[in-house]
């Protein structure tokens, strides 16, 4: 079935528009929230010689932001893509490639990237007194390169998909169409149709799309290990975050005179849970601020934790090889059994969460414009 030609401009559109913001406010917010959670068997071999081995200390370091992407390591030469670092301090603009850090070892221009603390990984400068301070710091890092490829090949294979349903009006889809067309009509007739009502339902398509596809295709991609590939946009607090202001900000600026009754004046609810104490509008306005912020923690836990999972497994054939090279070759085994059990589930939980996003923002986006009957 053929989708109206105006939805896929008018989605089409969004896209750009809102991936664009969001590939923005995530490379300015520059979070360090995760490196490459693919490659850890390929560059941290050197590391699982060591006598003490910290295996938390090893997911937890290739789990976070980077000024470089690391692809391999060649015996001890590591293959990186250096970043440009971008920094404003004392009035003075700064532009030198991440290589200058010698891949943290070393400093440059006074900068230098912390190894402890609350500042670790970021880039600081020692002040007069020798304490770290932060310079404005808007360099592109591993994510947010990740979420500038990523949302243009969103945008791109939507472009074609549009001008595909333009060229073939009135024909059944073929092709991309054919797989994308599902999950529109999916999207369309499961989500927003049922929670947010016939009469306005069309207005929020275009964000409720935007939302559902950028998160998934990020999922997805995230889950290839190879570069360009391989970076775990959606497990950054900075994008989950982005996304979830986006549907605080509609469901507050579209909301009714009836949402907000709902808020202050609460209908039904005695009124000693009102005044003098206004209890039950305290638990409302709570409750706004709530949901945008489990919107963006749910998001980026569950897909972070299926990363680390696999993390620990890998780790477990290097913590057993300690011990002995039998044991680590025996627990390998199941080791990497396990890890491509979990990448499979992996594929499932791209699609459920990106799902359970949506459906909540389209269920928040419901109650907002629901008229009083």
């Amino acid at each position: 079935m053929a989708i109206h030609k105006g939805i896929i401009r008018s989605r089409s559109i969004s896209y750009i528009a809102t991936i664009l913001l969001i590939g923005f406010f995530a490379w300015s917010l520059n979070a360090h929230a995760d490196e490459d959670l693919h490659t850890i068997s390929e560059h941290t071999e050197h590391e699982m010689e060591k006598a003490n081995l910290n295996a938390g200390e090893i997911i937890i370091g290739h789990i976070v932001d980077a000024y470089e992407w690391h692809i391999a390591d060649y015996g001890h030469t590591h293959i990186t893509v250096p970043l440009p670092v971008i920094l404003y301090d004392e009035g003075e603009w700064h532009f030198f490639l991440s290589s200058k850090f010698h891949h943290g070892k070393s400093a440059y221009k006074g900068f230098e990237i912390a190894q402890e603390g609350m500042l670790k990984g970021k880039i600081v400068k020692r002040d007069a007194e020798g304490n770290f301070v932060q310079p404005i710091d808007l360099s592109l890092t591993k994510n947010s390169l990740a979420v500038i490829i990523y949302s243009t090949i969103v945008v791109l294979i939507f472009l074609g998909v549009a001008k595909a349903y333009r060229r073939r009006e009135r024909k059944a889809p073929k092709g991309f169409q054919s797989i994308i067309e599902p999950l529109i009509l999916f999207i369309r007739d499961e989500v927003a149709l049922p929670t947010i009502g016939k009469k306005h339902y069309e207005r929020f398509l275009p964000y409720l799309f935007t939302v559902f596809f950028f998160i998934f295709f990020n999922n997805l991609l995230g889950l290839i290990p190879i570069f360009p590939f391989g970076a775990n946009v959606t497990g950054n607090l900075a994008v989950t975050g982005v996304l979830a202001l986006f549907t605080f900000f509609i469901t507050t600026f579209t909301g009714n005179k009836n949402y907000y009754a709902h808020i202050f004046n609460t209908p039904g609810v005695p009124w000693w849970l009102k005044i003098p104490l206004p209890l039950m509008p305290v638990i409302e306005l709570v409750g706004v601020f709530t949901k945008p912020f489990v919107l963006m923690v749910r998001l980026f836990a569950n897909i972070t934790a299926g990363h680390i999972i696999i993390l620990g497994f890998i780790s477990l054939i290097f913590v057993f090889g300690q011990t002995s090279i039998y044991a680590g070759y025996g627990i390998s085994i199941l080791s990497i059994l396990l890890s491509i059990f979990i990448n499979f589930l992996e594929l499932l939980v791209a699609f459920i969460q990106a799902y359970v996003f949506t459906l909540l923002s389209a269920i928040y986006l419901g109650m907002a414009v629901e008229e009083h009957h």
